[in-house]
């Protein structure tokens, strides 16, 4: 390109040009970042760090980094990725907050459905419905027997605002029609810590959490949040909440793959076919289903499924939010 051409054309061409021969190289001598917007040891961590791992190949080896960016119901660190340089370097991994936090936060300095490119969706993760290791009984009819005897009385634990287990532990409530007092903590780890010790009576958390738990008799589990029974070792026996009585009561907490707004659409196709080779990774399976998880393996491993699956889990999510009347600032 000469000089005459360089004065004539516009800047907005030239940029195209210098994002296409970066996009062409991508990734090169450059770590990517998968930005969780949770603490460090938590059930997305977890996923995060798995995914990263199962990635790495098929991206050429590229260092893939994550970086925890906890706080505001998980808007911070999904702040920190909308506003950050749409180049591919700088990814979010979040969970089924990506539709609750629209209504959950407050003042939330971005748009969930417009300030993003949707890469795919990685897993679907059921939850349990489990209790302090003294709770009477085995069932979940023993559970919702003490429950009936106990209301007003009742801790129900969480890992904060706008956590996993909060956004159970609220359609747990709606389903049950009954109010408990929901005690949040920062992050999983010290909610089931309390939950073991007895300081709180139950919790509604993810199977990437509770596995261990459960398995070591730890902690009393009930049922799990899925339509169907679980093969897992450790909770296959466990019933699931509608075949003891809670009709449509389904919530899986999935995990998507997301970019800024504005990633050129090759380095998308460059991310989202990675994905696609990450959810076939043996390794990455196993490590998934030792912890309850399931792969996604249908089409919302497409941007434009998972796009049209997020907006109706928003659809879902806001009218439970506003009739609790919580917020995450």
């Amino acid at each position: 390109m000469n000089r005459h051409l360089l004065r004539t054309v516009p800047m907005a061409v030239l940029a195209t040009f210098t994002f296409g021969a970066h996009a062409a190289d991508f990734p090169k001598d450059h770590p990517i970042t998968l930005v969780v917007p949770f603490a460090a040891g938590g059930p997305t961590d977890r996923v995060a760090r798995d995914l990263a791992e199962a990635m790495r190949k098929p991206l050429g080896g590229a260092t893939i980094l994550v970086d925890n960016a906890a706080g505001a119901g998980g808007s911070i660190g999904a702040n920190k990725v909308a506003k950050s340089n749409p180049d591919g370097y700088t990814l979010l991994v979040h969970h089924i907050g990506m539709a609750t936090m629209p209504t959950l936060v407050r003042n939330i300095p971005f748009k969930v459905e417009s300030d993003f490119e949707y890469l795919g969706m990685i897993n679907d993760v059921p939850m349990t419905i489990i209790g302090k290791p003294t709770l009477p009984g085995s069932t979940f009819k023993d559970l919702t027997a003490w429950i009936g005897k106990n209301k007003g009385q009742i801790n129900l634990a969480n890992a904060g605002v706008g956590s996993a287990s909060h956004l159970c532990g609220l359609l747990f409530q709606t389903a049950l029609k009954t109010d408990m007092t929901a005690v949040p903590y920062k992050g999983t780890g010290p909610a089931m810590t309390d939950l073991i010790g007895g300081q709180v009576d139950l919790m509604c958390d993810q199977t990437t959490n509770t596995s261990v738990q459960i398995e070591a008799g730890k902690v009393k589990a009930f049922a799990v949040t899925t339509a169907k029974r679980l093969t897992t070792p450790a909770l296959k026996d466990l019933p699931t909440l509608q075949e003891s009585g809670l009709k449509n009561f389904q919530v899986t907490i999935w995990h998507g793959l997301y970019a800024p707004k504005g990633t050129p659409v090759d380095i998308q196709k460059k991310l989202n076919d990675a994905l696609k080779v990450a959810l076939k990774d043996p390794d990455f399976i196993k490590r998934q289903e030792a912890l309850g998880a399931v792969i996604v393996s249908d089409k919302r491993s497409e941007p434009a499924e998972h796009r049209k699956f997020v907006t109706a889990e928003i659809a879902k999510w806001s009218p439970i939010i506003k009739a609790a009347g919580v917020y995450a600032d």
